[in-house]
């Protein structure tokens, strides 16, 4: 370490001064404080927890911590962040003002090496680092010890994902309390959100170690004099949808409209291009390339909005962005203040509107159903992983009732927890005991319900709706003299005209009830079937043709009438379901006409789906097959995984000789969710003689 020279504070001010005008122009002052972060940090060589609302400037402070470190000869300050767009804005930012930085992501492999030697060559100012490679066998091994023992300062952004209670929850997260136990003596730590409540900030502080006596903890007020809140009451999902595309010219600049899931997102974009409205979808399943050049867009000013699950969510940031729109509610008040804390930072008036739908609280238990699994599931894991020998992510699956999103957070959990280590080439169990947190669980399970409720609540209030979300927020600036916002449509009394032109909802209904999507056919066999005594392997050569679906069970357009056919009891399939998979017949661009009809048999809908093939073989003039039973003896299939899945439906139809018919058999289920069942019966039929297999099942759920 290079000669440590100590400032003055006074001496250090100027020069924090003069980086931040380097940082964000000449007329830039540092707040007061602002400068009680950095003189903790850099002066007093204290840990900091900072929760203020987005654009505070909590980068800058770090930026200048960084620098100011480095002129007084501490190493590099180490940013994990689980946030490769906000990354990119600052790494560059951060070069404008002389802050060498680089960022180590699942983005840039390729670079990894060569920034390892600049932390080897002491060559860097700042290091960000996704929370992902703080496990990461090479990295941990071999960066990581460097940096604990002579870093300048480490920064946890988005500090709220250590804590389960936190709206963004990340297992990769909880390594960091490895992290800041190794560190070397005296170097602060800086953990920052904006989004945090009591709670929050007490998990915070304990998981991190940043609460005891000795940190500092400066806390904002939440108040946002720009947003305008407001909630619309549109009972129908379709008309919400064209009360938006009417809507939506009329909202200041260019902003964000969320959507609970990926397909409504998908759905609503397309509706408002077809609209004539400059809009894009961002989900998760966005490529990283395009979600780079669709943020640009929206920076730009080149699209009206973006159509955003929450991927679009921490860290992206437009100062001047003049609406949020949430088409469905999310589940908890926090992520809600979250998301449209992104609008009129920079901006007199942002509008905020909430368009809450009755099919929200179906798909919040959905998310929450794919939470942590229950203890015999998590323990089995444990239980198929050797002290030895690594066995592979992929090898696993087969093995455990879980798909691959659940198994990697279980992995990561029972990592953190000490029962189960990454190594190269997998995993190996610890053979340390482990104890199953379930009062954890249950604690969060019951947070998660008191915070739907608070949303539910949020929608049907009479008072400021501002003051709601900040007392849900335990926003220590909330006084009983600040407590109307005076700009919320409860403060003002404004509300939107809700009425929807007749000829535009009837557009958007035929449009939203344009009949049908694809089902791709899987393509290849899940790894590790051999484990369960299944011989297949490698591509499927059997299996069905492109199959298609009435509709999603999220969907704008016949979700919800597909979700009261499900929700009832099983009866006939009613006429205008058949007329609609009748549309999607029509509109079926399949090599070779189907020339029968069979149904799958199923346990909980037999009436519904014998019926529709009949229907459907009536009109479409097809020979009606019957149904492909079940064996007596089979026992029901009901793993999500997809190798336990494939192993249970092996050999579990009566299939009669088909090799007496000619032509493609269109097989028709209720739902069809991972396409297993579609496979493996087409894969029987097949065997048993049939031509080609055309899936059409009714609904997808999600």
């Amino acid at each position: 370490m290079g000669s440590m020279t100590t400032a003055t504070a006074p001496a250090m001010r100027d020069e924090a001064e003069r980086l931040l005008r380097e940082l964000a122009g000449p007329d830039a002052r540092l707040r007061e404080d602002q400068w009680t972060a950095i003189e903790a940090l850099v002066v007093q060589r204290k840990r900091a927890l900072v929760v203020q609302r987005t654009g505070w400037g909590k980068s800058a402070v770090y930026f200048i911590s960084a620098k100011l470190l480095r002129a007084t000869g501490h190493g590099p300050t180490v940013i994990v962040s689980p946030l490769l767009a906000l990354m990119r804005n600052q790494v560059s930012s951060a070069e404008r003002a002389g802050v060498r930085a680089a960022t180590i992501n699942s983005g840039n492999v390729t670079e990894w090496d060569d920034i390892h030697a600049r932390v080897a060559a002491n060559d860097l100012d700042v290091l960000l680092v996704s929370p992902e490679r703080l496990n990461n066998p090479d990295f941990r091994d071999q960066v990581l010890p460097a940096l604990a023992a002579d870093a300048g300062l480490v920064v946890v952004d988005e500090a709220h994902c250590v804590s389960d209670w936190g709206h963004d929850f990340r297992p990769d997260y909880r390594r960091i309390r490895t992290l800041i136990a190794e560190l070397g003596e005296g170097i602060p730590v800086l953990a920052t959100t904006a989004t945090a409540n009591n709670r929050v900030v007490e998990d915070v502080s304990a998981q991190l170690g940043v609460g005891g006596e000795e940190t500092l903890v400066l806390r904002g007020g939440l108040e946002r004099e720009s947003l305008h809140l407001s909630v619309v009451h549109i009972p129908e999902a379709t008309a919400r949808a064209a009360w938006l595309a009417d809507m939506l010219e009329t909202l200041p600049g260019s902003g964000i409209i969320y959507t609970l899931t990926v397909s409504a997102a998908r759905d609503l974009a397309s509706l408002l291009s077809e609209r004539g409205h400059t809009v894009a979808a961002y989900t998760g399943q966005t490529d990283p390339t395009e979600r780079e050049s669709l943020e640009q867009d929206l920076l730009g000013n080149r699209v009206k909005a973006l159509v955003a699950t929450s991927a679009l969510g921490m860290g992206f940031d437009k100062p001047d962005l003049g609406f949020v729109v949430h088409l469905g509610a999310p589940s908890s008040p926090i992520s809600y203040y979250q998301q449209v804390g992104r609008a009129g930072r920079s901006t007199d008036r942002a509008d905020v509107i909430l368009l809450p739908g009755a099919e929200d609280k179906q798909i919040w238990s959905y998310f929450a159903s794919v939470a942590f699994p229950r203890e015999h599931l998590v323990r089995s894991v444990i239980e198929h992983l050797d002290t030895e020998k690594a066995t592979s992510t992929p090898a696993l699956e087969p093995l455990v009732e879980l798909n691959r999103t659940r198994l990697e957070m279980v992995l990561k959990v029972l990592d953190v927890d000490g029962a189960v280590k990454r190594v190269k080439g997998g995993w190996i169990s610890t053979g340390e005991p482990w104890v199953y947190d379930a009062e954890r669980y249950g604690r969060l399970d019951d947070a998660r319900q008191a915070e739907q409720a608070a949303m539910v609540e949020y929608q049907s209030i009479t008072t400021c709706r501002m003051t709601f979300l900040r007392e849900q927020l335990d926003d220590p600036g909330l006084t009983s003299e600040n407590s109307q916002c005076g700009r919320c449509d409860n403060c003002t009394g404004n509300r939107y005209d809700t009425t929807v032109d007749t000829t535009a909802l009837d557009e958007t209904r035929a449009r939203l009830q344009r009949p049908g999507f694809d089902l791709e056919p899987r393509k290849m066999w899940p790894t590790g079937l051999s484990k369960l005594g299944v011989k297949l392997s490698g591509k499927i050569t059997e299996g069905p043709e492109t199959g298609r679906i009435l509709g999603r069970m999220s969907d704008l357009g016949w979700g919800q009438r597909l979700r009261a056919l499900f929700d009832g009891p099983d009866a006939e399939v009613p006429d205008a379901v058949v007329s609609a998979c009748i549309s999607v017949l029509a509109a079926w661009n399949w090599a070779e006409r189907p020339t029968g009809v069979m149904a799958l048999e199923s346990t909980t809908r037999p009436l519904l789906v014998s019926s529709l093939a009949a229907k459907l073989a009536e009109v479409g003039r097809l020979t009606d097959l019957g149904t492909l039973r079940l064996r007596p003896d089979h026992p029901p299939v009901s793993a999500a995984n997809s190798a336990y899945r494939v192993s249970g439906l092996v050999d579990v139809w009566e299939v009669p000789d088909m090799s007496i018919h000619q032509g493609p058999i269109l097989l028709v289920d209720a739902i069809a969710d991972t396409g297993w069942t579609f496979t493996m019966a087409a894969r029987a039929l097949r065997q048993a003689g049939a031509h080609s297999v055309l899936p059409l099942a009714l609904a997808s759920p999600k």
